[in-house]
């Protein structure tokens, strides 16, 4: 399989120095912030959505060089990411993201609390100062997005009833609205046609719902160690994903656990069980496929390119992070 890393060949040197701007962004005024900051985007990761709004950029300006705005746009755009992940992690109690320590478990909730904000409102400083009123609009309305989604999520705690429409509802405002909206915005800086901006929105709202479908399969059928969170965690805490509610389907006895929120002894243990031994995972693979498939065909507008080619690879790898 091929590391995540190596998709982004064309925008590496970008990526290398996204890394350095984002520290320098978000300044040493606030020496706790700072550090939070240092500490978030040291953590690696795997920069997955900036090097898409890089690679769109390139991918459209073939003729010359991406412009300080495509550049600006593609760290506004991890800074968002790394805010919206600050918020998750007090809000989900988790203590390790990607094998390190969370903001809120080294520095206090209080501290992530307004580091997050911080990010946001950095964030919306740097949108605004694009200049670019359509690109402020965009952006503005995925910060709204990922909150809806974190309240949807909430809302729905262990709600056997809710449709595999409303999964993915919730999966675009949490995942793919960004990827959607930057992707586009990238699109707009490289002033493209409004047809080819379409089809840019269309291949990250896609891509971004399969992304999302793989992660939360990955919950099920991935190692403590590769996943960075005990496995199942989002069964545990009432988050219902797309193999559980194609599961619910073919197993109506996992109904009784999760409207009991696990409380005996053995009911998780049981519902991982039957998840396993219903189709749900391979339904849930299928619908991944399928919302990768249609990224993928969103990008024939586009001329080819070693950009355009690692767009498509970048859809491949997601699916292939699954076997």
């Amino acid at each position: 399989m091929t590391p995540a890393t190596s998709l982004f060949t064309p925008v590496e040197a970008d990526l290398r120095l996204l890394a350095d701007n984002l520290k320098q962004l978000v300044g040493n005024r606030h020496p706790i912030l700072f550090a939070a900051a240092e500490h978030l985007f040291g953590a690696g990761g795997k920069r997955i959505r900036p090097a898409i709004v890089l690679l769109i950029s390139r991918a459209t300006m073939l003729e010359q060089d991406i412009t300080p705005r495509h550049r600006r746009l593609a760290e506004i755009t991890e800074m968002i990411h790394t805010a919206s992940l600050v918020h998750d992690d007090v809000v989900d109690e988790s203590d390790v993201r990607r094998g390190v320590p969370t903001v809120h478990s080294l520095f206090g909730n209080r501290i992530a609390i307004l580091a997050g904000d911080f990010l946001f409102a950095q964030s919306s400083w740097y949108l605004a100062n694009l200049d670019n009123l359509e690109v402020v609009k965009l952006l503005s309305e995925v910060i709204m997005d990922l909150a809806t989604g974190e309240i949807q999520q909430g809302l729905n705690r262990f709600d056997a009833g809710i449709s595999i429409e409303t999964y993915i509802e919730k999966s675009y405002y949490k995942t793919a609205s960004l990827i959607a909206n930057s992707s586009k915005a990238a699109g707009l800086l490289s002033e493209v046609s409004r047809e080819t901006v379409e089809h840019l929105y269309s291949y990250g709202r896609h891509f971004g719902i399969a992304f999302q479908i793989v992660d939360d399969i990955l919950d099920f059928t991935s190692t403590t160690d590769t996943l960075g969170k005990p496995v199942g965690s989002d069964l545990k805490s009432g988050n219902l994903t797309a193999p559980v509610l194609f599961a619910l389907a073919q197993k109506p006895s996992l109904e009784v656990l999760i409207d009991r929120e696990f409380a005996q002894e053995g009911d998780l243990e049981q519902a991982l069980a039957l998840i396993q031994d219903s189709q749900g995972i391979q339904q849930a693979r299928e619908l991944a496929a399928h919302h990768a498939k249609l990224a993928i065909e969103h990008l024939a507008v586009l001329p080819f390119s070693e950009s355009h080619q690692a767009l498509i690879n970048i859809a491949e790898y997601t699916l292939s992070r699954l076997y």
